[in-house]
């Protein structure tokens, strides 16, 4: 079999795209793709229809500025695969991002979502998409060496009418996704050759970059459950216990959540460089008991309907070491100095060479990013991939834009990590979680 080849030999050569559209026969389901408008979310009586965390008019207007954004881009149509863009815009959440999957976003009309096909009635129990647009893809498709999920989404594509319609211009994929591989691109390719792909730059991301007061709410509550965890965490550190243990009670405050708000799972697990490894910032964690007088990094999310807040602090197992207080003390010194100016039309280099400048004045540098712009998360990251606070990006600042600022210092040896995640507000910033920008003493 070639490497294109897409379907079996045999008695029955033709195209398997049977049940692309239940009740539907081939070749009507791309004339009634043609002819139907946008479904409205919520007019389906599906589960998900019926369980939507956002409005049927929040959901129609980031559609709306999708197809606005993809004719600024002159794209005709548009490829989602990252998982946190597919919820964004179609409410679909489930663990399925691990094998191929994709919505496709043209120009007008109904979205597609493909995936793999033990998946699709997931998508009728969380997402707003009528069942005529979710289409599974055949399992022997699955991790299979010399052919992808991909070659039949082409042709099934190809069946529903929208190849030749999305052909007048570029067609937009997400190169950066952690979920588009190049298989993935490949199969597109030889599936598709009409099409011209081109990199859409994280076009939905930074539709996402400025939250509506509904995601807010959401946020807030991940919120509470990020306070939940970090005092589980705090409350758990001491000398003698081991690093496994904070990091079980961690899990079981970021689901059980607080305040009667329940937790999702977090997109990165929780952080914890300790000691001498606290020179760095993204080691978990192993059966290593606390030592007295030893310091830990502790980095955590909480998260509630996949939106995240994020949260850093230093712990220490009884007195922290002096270099260490006097990172502290610079280090809140600037977080509170670029809180300070934080607001609508600030760039966000104003705010990096502002934490910069304090941190010069101690002798001190920061050559990472202070920080970047959160939301909806799925594993390996929280982060949106689009804002950074750096003096390289120039970015300016909108109400309803939320970002983790990292006040972290990893120097040889030692570190320390006080971070704040913040929304910022018609009038300024305001930091979602209350603790102290201080070295905890535990």
């Amino acid at each position: 079999m070639n490497e294109g080849e897409l379907f079996y030999g045999g008695d029955d050569n033709r195209p398997d795209v049977h049940g692309m559209r239940p009740g539907a026969e081939q070749g009507q389901a791309g004339k009634e793709v043609k002819a139907r408008p946008q479904p409205v979310p919520g007019e389906v009586d599906t589960i998900g229809a019926n369980e939507l965390s956002f409005s049927a008019e929040e959901y129609l207007g980031r559609i709306a500025s999708v197809r606005n954004r993809m004719v600024d881009q002159g794209l005709a149509a548009l490829i989602v695969t990252d998982p946190a863009n597919i919820y964004y815009l179609t409410g679909y959440n489930a663990w399925s991002f691990y094998t191929p999957q994709l919505l496709f976003v043209p120009s007008s009309g109904p979205m597609t979502l493909f995936m793999r096909d033990m998946d699709a009635r997931g998508a009728s129990h969380t997402s707003w998409l009528p069942p005529e647009d979710i289409v599974g893809y055949p399992e022997r498709y699955v991790q299979r060496p010399h052919i992808h999920p991909f070659d039949w989404v082409a042709f099934a594509l190809r069946q529903r009418w929208e190849v030749a319609r999305a052909s007048t211009s570029p067609v937009g994929v997400e190169m950066d996704s952690h979920f588009f591989s190049p298989r993935a691109f490949r199969a597109l390719v030889n599936g598709v050759p009409e099409w011209r792909l081109v990199d859409s730059f994280e076009l939905v991301n930074w539709i996402r970059a400025v939250k509506s007061p509904a995601e807010i709410a959401l946020m807030r509550k991940a919120a509470k459950v990020t306070t939940a965890a970090m005092d589980a965490a705090l409350g758990t550190i001491g000398v003698g216990v081991g690093q496994n243990e904070v990091a079980a009670a961690i899990f079981e405050a970021q689901t059980r959540g607080g305040e009667g708000v329940w937790g999702d799972y977090p997109s990165i697990v929780p952080l914890m460089p300790t000691g001498e490894s606290a020179d760095t910032p993204h080691l978990s964690w192993t059966d290593r008991k606390f030592e007295r007088d030893e310091s830990v990094s502790i980095e955590l999310a909480g998260v509630h309907r996949r939106y995240h807040v994020p949260l850093a602090r230093t712990a220490v197992t009884g007195r922290p070491k002096q270099e260490l207080v006097r990172l502290e003390g610079v280090v809140a010194e600037a977080l509170s100095a670029v809180l300070d100016v934080a607001a609508p039309e600030v760039p966000t280099a104003e705010l990096a060479r502002i934490w910069n400048r304090v941190l010069a004045l101690s002798g001190l540098e920061k050559p990472s990013r202070l920080g970047y712009s959160i939301g909806i998360g799925y594993p390996p990251d929280w982060g949106e991939r689009t804002i950074s606070i750096r003096t390289e990006d120039d970015q300016i600042l909108e109400a309803g834009m939320t970002f983790h600022l990292i006040g972290g210092m990893w120097m040889n040896g030692y570190g320390i990590e006080l971070s704040e995640p913040v929304l910022i507000t018609d009038t300024g910033c305001e930091p979602f979680t209350n603790f102290p920008r201080e070295i905890i003493r535990v």
